[in-house]
Protein backbone atom coordinates (compact mmCIF):
# COMPACT_ATOMS: atom_id res chain seq x y z
CA UNK A 1 0.00 0.00 0.00
CA UNK A 2 1.40 3.53 -0.74
CA UNK A 3 2.13 5.70 2.34
CA UNK A 4 0.42 8.93 2.52
CA UNK A 5 2.22 12.21 2.69
CA UNK A 6 1.23 14.58 5.08
CA UNK A 7 3.07 17.91 5.49
CA UNK A 8 2.96 20.15 8.68
CA UNK A 9 2.92 23.85 8.58
CA UNK A 10 4.30 25.07 11.83
CA UNK A 11 6.28 23.30 14.62
CA UNK A 12 4.42 24.22 17.57
CA UNK A 13 2.36 22.36 20.08
CA UNK A 14 -0.31 21.54 17.99
CA UNK A 15 1.64 21.03 14.75
CA UNK A 16 3.72 18.98 16.59
CA UNK A 17 1.02 17.00 18.25
CA UNK A 18 -0.56 16.31 14.68
CA UNK A 19 2.90 15.41 13.67
CA UNK A 20 3.05 12.42 15.95
CA UNK A 21 -0.86 11.57 15.41
CA UNK A 22 -0.70 11.29 12.24
CA UNK A 23 2.31 8.91 12.08
CA UNK A 24 0.83 6.91 14.66
CA UNK A 25 -1.48 6.45 11.96
CA UNK A 26 0.48 5.10 9.15
CA UNK A 27 1.41 8.75 7.17
CA UNK A 28 4.88 9.74 6.22
CA UNK A 29 5.39 13.41 7.79
CA UNK A 30 7.21 16.20 7.28
CA UNK A 31 6.93 18.96 9.66
CA UNK A 32 8.11 22.35 7.98
CA UNK A 33 9.03 25.31 11.02
CA UNK A 34 9.85 29.01 9.76
CA UNK A 35 11.67 29.63 12.54
CA UNK A 36 15.86 28.60 12.68
CA UNK A 37 15.35 26.25 15.76
CA UNK A 38 12.53 24.84 18.49
CA UNK A 39 13.68 26.73 20.87
CA UNK A 40 10.18 27.61 22.71
CA UNK A 41 9.01 30.56 24.21
CA UNK A 42 9.90 30.67 28.20
CA UNK A 43 6.57 30.26 29.76
CA UNK A 44 4.69 27.63 30.82
CA UNK A 45 1.78 25.98 29.49
CA UNK A 46 -1.21 24.09 31.50
CA UNK A 47 -2.74 20.87 30.17
CA UNK A 48 -6.22 19.83 31.48
CA UNK A 49 -7.75 16.81 31.81
CA UNK A 50 -9.23 17.00 28.29
CA UNK A 51 -5.80 17.62 26.32
CA UNK A 52 -4.05 14.91 28.63
CA UNK A 53 -7.04 12.42 26.92
CA UNK A 54 -6.15 13.32 23.50
CA UNK A 55 -2.27 12.73 24.54
CA UNK A 56 -3.43 9.63 25.58
CA UNK A 57 -4.50 8.02 22.36
CA UNK A 58 -1.04 9.09 21.07
CA UNK A 59 0.51 7.39 24.03
CA UNK A 60 2.09 10.47 25.98
CA UNK A 61 -0.59 10.85 28.40
CA UNK A 62 1.08 9.41 31.55
CA UNK A 63 3.97 11.39 30.79
CA UNK A 64 2.72 14.72 31.11
CA UNK A 65 0.64 13.60 34.09
CA UNK A 66 4.03 12.74 35.62
CA UNK A 67 4.94 16.23 35.72
CA UNK A 68 1.72 17.10 37.78
CA UNK A 69 3.49 19.60 40.94
CA UNK A 70 0.65 20.54 42.79
CA UNK A 71 -2.27 18.36 44.41
CA UNK A 72 -3.18 20.93 47.06
CA UNK A 73 -5.87 23.31 47.56
CA UNK A 74 -5.26 26.97 45.19
CA UNK A 75 -8.00 29.57 44.16
CA UNK A 76 -9.07 33.20 43.25
CA UNK A 77 -7.47 36.18 45.26
CA UNK A 78 -7.91 40.01 45.70
CA UNK A 79 -4.09 42.06 45.31
CA UNK A 80 -4.26 42.28 49.50
CA UNK A 81 -4.17 38.51 49.45
CA UNK A 82 -7.87 37.37 50.48
CA UNK A 83 -9.07 34.70 49.37
CA UNK A 84 -11.85 35.51 47.39
CA UNK A 85 -12.54 31.29 45.68
CA UNK A 86 -10.59 28.30 46.80
CA UNK A 87 -10.15 25.23 44.75
CA UNK A 88 -9.25 21.96 45.44
CA UNK A 89 -7.17 19.53 42.97
CA UNK A 90 -8.58 16.36 44.08
CA UNK A 91 -12.60 17.82 43.52
CA UNK A 92 -11.05 18.78 40.19
CA UNK A 93 -9.26 16.03 38.97
CA UNK A 94 -12.43 13.77 40.56
CA UNK A 95 -14.80 16.19 38.70
CA UNK A 96 -12.89 15.84 35.32
CA UNK A 97 -10.79 12.71 35.45
CA UNK A 98 -7.64 13.93 36.32
CA UNK A 99 -5.28 16.81 37.49
CA UNK A 100 -4.27 19.85 35.86
CA UNK A 101 -0.33 19.84 34.69
CA UNK A 102 1.96 23.21 34.77
CA UNK A 103 4.89 22.70 32.59
CA UNK A 104 6.99 24.21 30.84
CA UNK A 105 6.69 24.62 26.92
CA UNK A 106 10.45 23.53 26.53
CA UNK A 107 9.45 20.04 28.17
CA UNK A 108 5.52 19.52 26.41
CA UNK A 109 8.23 20.40 22.82
CA UNK A 110 10.83 17.81 24.12
CA UNK A 111 7.77 15.20 24.89
CA UNK A 112 6.36 15.65 21.02
CA UNK A 113 9.76 16.09 19.13
CA UNK A 114 11.10 12.39 21.03
CA UNK A 115 8.18 10.29 19.53
CA UNK A 116 9.18 11.50 16.29
CA UNK A 117 11.60 9.96 14.18
CA UNK A 118 14.74 12.57 13.36
CA UNK A 119 14.59 14.39 10.42
CA UNK A 120 10.93 14.71 10.47
CA UNK A 121 11.43 18.13 11.67
CA UNK A 122 12.74 21.04 9.17
CA UNK A 123 13.64 24.29 10.99
CA UNK A 124 14.78 27.32 8.86
CA UNK A 125 11.72 25.92 6.09
CA UNK A 126 9.14 28.43 5.43
CA UNK A 127 6.25 27.05 3.10
CA UNK A 128 3.57 29.29 1.08
CA UNK A 129 0.40 27.51 -0.06
CA UNK A 130 0.77 27.30 -3.67
CA UNK A 131 -2.57 24.98 -4.03
CA UNK A 132 -4.99 23.92 -1.88
CA UNK A 133 -5.92 20.57 -4.07
CA UNK A 134 -8.84 18.76 -4.30
CA UNK A 135 -10.01 15.14 -4.51
CA UNK A 136 -8.45 14.56 -7.29
CA UNK A 137 -5.08 17.13 -7.17
CA UNK A 138 -2.52 17.06 -4.06
CA UNK A 139 -1.96 20.21 -2.31
CA UNK A 140 1.18 22.03 -2.94
CA UNK A 141 3.58 24.02 -0.87
CA UNK A 142 5.99 26.46 -2.03
CA UNK A 143 9.39 26.15 -0.30
CA UNK A 144 13.30 27.52 -0.51
CA UNK A 145 13.99 24.06 -1.52
CA UNK A 146 11.39 23.93 -4.26
CA UNK A 147 7.98 22.56 -4.02
CA UNK A 148 5.85 19.93 -1.96
CA UNK A 149 2.92 17.98 -2.84
CA UNK A 150 1.15 15.87 -0.20
CA UNK A 151 -1.96 14.50 0.39
CA UNK A 152 -2.71 16.64 3.35
CA UNK A 153 -1.76 20.05 4.59
CA UNK A 154 -1.86 20.56 7.95
CA UNK A 155 -2.01 24.80 8.73
CA UNK A 156 -0.63 24.93 11.99
CA UNK A 157 1.17 28.32 11.61
CA UNK A 158 -0.26 30.08 14.51
CA UNK A 159 -2.53 33.40 14.89
CA UNK A 160 -1.22 35.32 11.91
CA UNK A 161 -1.80 31.87 9.26
CA UNK A 162 -0.57 32.90 6.39
CA UNK A 163 -2.37 29.83 5.35
CA UNK A 164 -5.73 30.67 6.52
CA UNK A 165 -5.92 34.15 4.58
CA UNK A 166 -4.83 32.03 1.66
CA UNK A 167 -7.88 30.05 2.49
CA UNK A 168 -10.39 32.37 3.60
CA UNK A 169 -9.05 36.26 1.82
CA UNK A 170 -12.62 37.64 2.66
CA UNK A 171 -12.79 36.50 6.63
CA UNK A 172 -11.77 39.63 8.89
CA UNK A 173 -8.83 37.87 10.61
CA UNK A 174 -7.73 38.44 14.32
CA UNK A 175 -8.98 41.33 16.30
CA UNK A 176 -7.19 42.86 19.00
CA UNK A 177 -8.80 42.24 22.58
CA UNK A 178 -7.52 44.82 24.65
CA UNK A 179 -5.05 43.51 26.62
CA UNK A 180 -1.73 42.71 26.68
CA UNK A 181 0.22 39.71 28.51
CA UNK A 182 3.32 39.27 30.14
CA UNK A 183 5.14 35.77 30.84
CA UNK A 184 8.19 34.69 33.26
CA UNK A 185 9.76 31.47 34.43
CA UNK A 186 11.56 31.96 37.87
CA UNK A 187 13.06 30.08 40.74
CA UNK A 188 10.57 29.41 43.50
CA UNK A 189 10.25 31.89 46.62
CA UNK A 190 11.59 30.86 49.41
CA UNK A 191 8.26 31.14 51.22
CA UNK A 192 5.49 28.92 50.49
CA UNK A 193 2.27 29.90 48.25
CA UNK A 194 -0.67 28.13 47.21
CA UNK A 195 -0.76 28.25 43.28
CA UNK A 196 -3.46 31.00 42.66
CA UNK A 197 -4.94 33.89 40.17
CA UNK A 198 -5.44 37.00 41.46
CA UNK A 199 -8.17 39.55 39.81
CA UNK A 200 -7.05 43.18 40.27
CA UNK A 201 -9.02 46.38 38.05
CA UNK A 202 -8.43 45.91 34.98
CA UNK A 203 -5.24 43.75 35.48
CA UNK A 204 -4.62 39.90 36.43
CA UNK A 205 -1.76 38.00 38.29
CA UNK A 206 -1.09 34.16 38.27
CA UNK A 207 1.23 32.26 39.95
CA UNK A 208 1.39 28.33 39.33
CA UNK A 209 4.51 26.02 40.86
CA UNK A 210 6.19 23.64 38.03
CA UNK A 211 7.35 20.08 39.46
CA UNK A 212 11.75 21.32 38.50
CA UNK A 213 11.15 23.64 41.64
CA UNK A 214 10.65 26.58 39.35
CA UNK A 215 7.59 29.32 39.09
CA UNK A 216 5.58 29.91 35.56
CA UNK A 217 3.80 33.41 36.61
CA UNK A 218 2.07 35.41 34.05
CA UNK A 219 -0.19 38.71 34.33
CA UNK A 220 -2.54 41.01 32.16
CA UNK A 221 -3.66 43.95 31.76
CA UNK A 222 -6.23 46.33 30.13
CA UNK A 223 -3.89 48.28 27.87
CA UNK A 224 -3.55 49.94 24.39
CA UNK A 225 -2.25 47.79 21.19
CA UNK A 226 1.21 48.00 20.60
CA UNK A 227 2.45 49.70 23.62
CA UNK A 228 5.53 48.68 25.50
CA UNK A 229 7.23 49.81 28.74
CA UNK A 230 9.19 53.07 28.60
CA UNK A 231 11.95 51.27 30.41
CA UNK A 232 11.68 47.98 30.39
CA UNK A 233 9.19 44.94 31.07
CA UNK A 234 10.18 44.00 34.69
CA UNK A 235 9.72 47.76 35.56
CA UNK A 236 6.60 47.79 33.70
CA UNK A 237 5.35 44.63 36.18
CA UNK A 238 6.89 46.72 39.35
CA UNK A 239 4.38 49.18 38.97
CA UNK A 240 1.01 47.03 38.19
CA UNK A 241 1.83 44.56 40.44
CA UNK A 242 4.55 45.53 43.28
CA UNK A 243 2.81 46.03 45.79
CA UNK A 244 0.34 42.72 45.28
CA UNK A 245 -0.13 40.21 47.99
CA UNK A 246 2.91 37.13 48.65
CA UNK A 247 4.63 35.65 46.65
CA UNK A 248 4.14 38.51 43.64
CA UNK A 249 7.00 41.42 44.90
CA UNK A 250 9.67 38.17 45.82
CA UNK A 251 8.93 36.45 42.56
CA UNK A 252 9.25 40.23 40.26
CA UNK A 253 12.43 40.71 42.35
CA UNK A 254 13.70 37.43 40.96
CA UNK A 255 12.87 38.43 37.60
CA UNK A 256 16.10 39.28 34.87
CA UNK A 257 14.35 42.05 32.88
CA UNK A 258 15.67 40.55 29.54
CA UNK A 259 13.48 37.30 30.72
CA UNK A 260 10.12 38.61 30.54
CA UNK A 261 7.71 37.86 27.48
CA UNK A 262 5.23 40.28 26.44
CA UNK A 263 2.91 39.74 23.98
CA UNK A 264 -0.33 41.61 22.99
CA UNK A 265 -3.52 39.64 23.12
CA UNK A 266 -5.40 38.53 19.59
CA UNK A 267 -8.37 36.42 18.86
CA UNK A 268 -10.93 35.02 16.14
CA UNK A 269 -14.12 36.15 17.81
CA UNK A 270 -15.61 35.60 14.45
CA UNK A 271 -15.38 31.70 13.58
CA UNK A 272 -14.29 30.60 10.19
CA UNK A 273 -17.11 29.13 7.86
CA UNK A 274 -14.57 25.81 8.03
CA UNK A 275 -11.62 24.29 9.35
CA UNK A 276 -10.35 23.03 5.97
CA UNK A 277 -10.55 23.80 2.28
CA UNK A 278 -9.61 21.20 -0.53
CA UNK A 279 -6.55 18.84 1.42
CA UNK A 280 -5.73 21.48 4.11
CA UNK A 281 -6.69 21.81 7.80
CA UNK A 282 -6.78 24.34 9.90
CA UNK A 283 -5.68 23.60 13.65
CA UNK A 284 -4.77 25.83 16.64
CA UNK A 285 -4.04 29.46 16.62
CA UNK A 286 -4.66 29.30 12.91
CA UNK A 287 -8.27 28.40 13.21
CA UNK A 288 -9.33 29.35 16.78
CA UNK A 289 -6.97 31.68 18.11
CA UNK A 290 -9.05 32.81 22.00
CA UNK A 291 -8.16 34.87 25.15
CA UNK A 292 -5.90 33.12 27.53
CA UNK A 293 -8.71 34.10 30.33
CA UNK A 294 -9.57 30.00 29.97
CA UNK A 295 -6.23 28.51 29.72
CA UNK A 296 -7.38 26.34 26.68
CA UNK A 297 -5.67 27.81 23.75
CA UNK A 298 -3.12 24.70 23.51
CA UNK A 299 -5.43 22.68 25.05
CA UNK A 300 -7.75 22.94 22.11
CA UNK A 301 -4.28 22.90 19.60
CA UNK A 302 -3.92 19.24 20.98
CA UNK A 303 -7.60 18.02 20.75
CA UNK A 304 -7.57 19.39 17.17
CA UNK A 305 -4.56 17.07 16.08
CA UNK A 306 -5.96 13.99 17.15
CA UNK A 307 -9.58 14.58 16.24
CA UNK A 308 -7.57 15.41 12.16
CA UNK A 309 -5.73 12.31 12.91
CA UNK A 310 -8.86 10.37 13.38
CA UNK A 311 -10.92 11.41 10.49
CA UNK A 312 -7.62 11.65 7.94
CA UNK A 313 -6.50 8.02 8.80
CA UNK A 314 -4.31 6.71 6.48
CA UNK A 315 -5.17 3.91 3.46
CA UNK A 316 -7.13 3.59 0.38
CA UNK A 317 -10.49 5.30 1.84
CA UNK A 318 -8.81 8.52 2.46
CA UNK A 319 -11.31 11.01 1.12
CA UNK A 320 -10.21 14.72 1.75
CA UNK A 321 -13.71 15.54 0.96
CA UNK A 322 -15.43 12.99 3.48
CA UNK A 323 -12.63 13.53 6.20
CA UNK A 324 -11.85 17.20 6.43
CA UNK A 325 -15.71 18.69 6.39
CA UNK A 326 -15.62 15.79 9.30
CA UNK A 327 -13.17 17.49 11.32
CA UNK A 328 -14.53 20.95 10.84
CA UNK A 329 -17.77 19.02 11.93
CA UNK A 330 -16.30 17.97 15.09
CA UNK A 331 -14.12 20.87 16.10
CA UNK A 332 -15.67 24.20 14.54
CA UNK A 333 -18.94 24.52 17.10
CA UNK A 334 -16.91 23.38 19.98
CA UNK A 335 -13.99 25.62 19.47
CA UNK A 336 -16.03 28.62 18.53
CA UNK A 337 -18.04 28.24 22.11
CA UNK A 338 -14.99 28.10 23.70
CA UNK A 339 -13.61 31.39 21.80
CA UNK A 340 -16.38 33.01 22.69
CA UNK A 341 -16.74 31.68 26.62
CA UNK A 342 -12.75 32.65 26.87
CA UNK A 343 -13.61 36.17 25.85
CA UNK A 344 -16.48 36.96 28.08
CA UNK A 345 -14.19 35.39 30.97
CA UNK A 346 -11.57 37.65 30.19
CA UNK A 347 -14.19 40.70 29.57
CA UNK A 348 -14.90 39.72 33.38
CA UNK A 349 -11.38 39.95 34.37
CA UNK A 350 -10.57 42.88 33.02
CA UNK A 351 -13.03 45.25 34.33
CA UNK A 352 -11.76 48.53 36.04
CA UNK A 353 -14.80 50.54 37.39
CA UNK A 354 -14.38 50.22 41.24
CA UNK A 355 -18.33 48.94 42.00
CA UNK A 356 -18.05 46.61 38.76
CA UNK A 357 -14.65 44.99 40.26
CA UNK A 358 -16.38 45.02 44.29
CA UNK A 359 -19.65 43.44 43.02
CA UNK A 360 -17.49 40.41 41.17
CA UNK A 361 -15.46 39.88 44.17
CA UNK A 362 -18.97 39.50 45.78
CA UNK A 363 -20.40 37.44 43.52
CA UNK A 364 -17.29 35.20 42.99
CA UNK A 365 -16.94 35.09 46.75
CA UNK A 366 -20.58 33.75 46.86
CA UNK A 367 -20.52 31.50 44.70
CA UNK A 368 -17.24 30.16 46.32
CA UNK A 369 -19.29 29.66 49.60
CA UNK A 370 -21.66 27.86 48.21
CA UNK A 371 -19.13 24.91 47.24
CA UNK A 372 -16.20 24.74 44.78
CA UNK A 373 -18.46 22.29 42.28
CA UNK A 374 -19.99 25.77 41.57
CA UNK A 375 -16.52 26.96 40.42
CA UNK A 376 -15.64 23.88 38.61
CA UNK A 377 -18.97 23.96 36.85
CA UNK A 378 -17.76 26.59 34.63
CA UNK A 379 -15.38 24.24 33.16
CA UNK A 380 -17.88 21.33 32.48
CA UNK A 381 -18.24 20.28 28.71
CA UNK A 382 -14.26 21.57 28.20
CA UNK A 383 -12.42 19.61 30.64
CA UNK A 384 -14.33 16.56 30.46
CA UNK A 385 -14.00 16.83 26.69
CA UNK A 386 -13.04 12.95 25.44
CA UNK A 387 -11.49 12.02 22.37
CA UNK A 388 -13.33 10.22 19.34
CA UNK A 389 -10.83 7.02 19.50
CA UNK A 390 -9.62 5.10 22.16
CA UNK A 391 -6.31 5.50 24.00
CA UNK A 392 -3.30 3.97 23.06
CA UNK A 393 -0.65 1.85 24.71
CA UNK A 394 2.81 4.01 24.87
CA UNK A 395 5.14 2.77 21.51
Amino acid sequence: MEQRRAVVVGAGIGGLTAAVALLRDGWQVTVLERAADLAPVGAGIGLAPNSQRALDVIGLGDRVRELAAWQGDGGMRAPDGRWLARTDAKAAAARFGGPLVLLHRATLVEILTSALPEGTVRTGAAATLADPGDDHRPARLTTPEGEIEAELVVAADGIRSAIRHALFPEHPGTRYAGCTTWRVVVPAPARPFAPHETWGAGRLWGTQPLKDGRVYAYAMAAAPAGGRAPDDERAELLRLFGDWHHPVPEILAAVDPGQVLRHDVHHLPDPLPAFHRGRVALLGDAAHAMMPSLGQGGNQAIEDAVVLAHHARSGPGFDPAGALPAYTADRLPRTTAIVRKAARTGAVTLLSARPAVALRSALVGAVSRFGPGLVLRGFDGIADWRPPVAPARPA
